[in-house]
């Protein structure tokens, strides 16, 4: 650990901050704004339920995370020697929702191509669910933020030349806004952040509903 992650906080609200998501990009806005979280990756299947709408999909997405980690904190814990100290977990989600149909991480080359394709020129919304749960209570907190995001006119050889990098197969929609596709995004209107995969000044603001541990 460097100089620069020991000035870091490591807490919020008195509690351990723990991230229960591998996203680099989601670390990487904590990192910015002077958080140093525990990574603890959720590993679960991401199925989600077909009769939620899109902003109940991704905040129940977000919470399992979250609870899963939890859960295997209260293992861990009664196999210390001393307790672990209090954390708040936090779990999220991202997905892109175009005429209401939710786009996630493409499966392959084609999948990429079809939804770039249908994004072409038009207005889409992008959803991050991000869920809290805290060690010491039972208590949650779940929220979803919403970006408007337009691209311009995708040109098919611009297309395929973007299809032939690695960015777009690890992001929901087949694109990353923060990347080389930036320069397609006619406006968006919202958070950036949220298009990246976390809502910090959100997060921020609902942490605070949580008492001081």
């Amino acid at each position: 650990m460097d100089s620069m992650e020991k000035e870091m906080k490591q807490t919020i609200g008195g509690r351990h901050l723990i991230l229960a998501s591998a996203s680099p990009r989601r670390l990487a806005i904590m990192h910015e704004n002077g958080y140093a979280p525990e990574v603890i990756p959720a590993d679960i299947e991401e199925q989600i339920p077909s009769f939620l709408t899109p902003e109940e999909a991704v905040m129940h997405l977000a919470l399992s995370k979250a609870l899963a980690v939890k859960k295997r904190l209260a293992a861990r814990d009664t196999e210390e020697a001393a307790p672990l100290p209090a954390s708040l977990i936090v779990g999220a989600d991202t997905i892109v929702v175009s005429n209401r149909k939710i786009l996630g991480k493409p499966e392959d080359k084609d999948d990429a191509r079809k939804m770039l394709r249908d994004l072409s020129g038009i207005t889409h919304q992008v959803l991050t669910g991000v869920a809290m749960a805290v060690t010491d209570t039972d208590s949650t907190i779940c929220f979803c933020e919403v970006t408007h995001v337009t691209f311009r006119d995708l040109p098919k050889q611009e297309l395929e030349a973007y299809l032939d990098t690695n960015e777009p197969y690890d992001k929901a929609g087949g694109y990353g806004i923060q990347g080389t596709f930036s320069q397609y995004v006619e406006k968006t209107r919202g958070d950036i952040n949220n298009v990246i995969g976390f809502p910090w000044q959100r997060f921020l603001f609902e942490a605070q509903r949580f008492p001081t541990a």
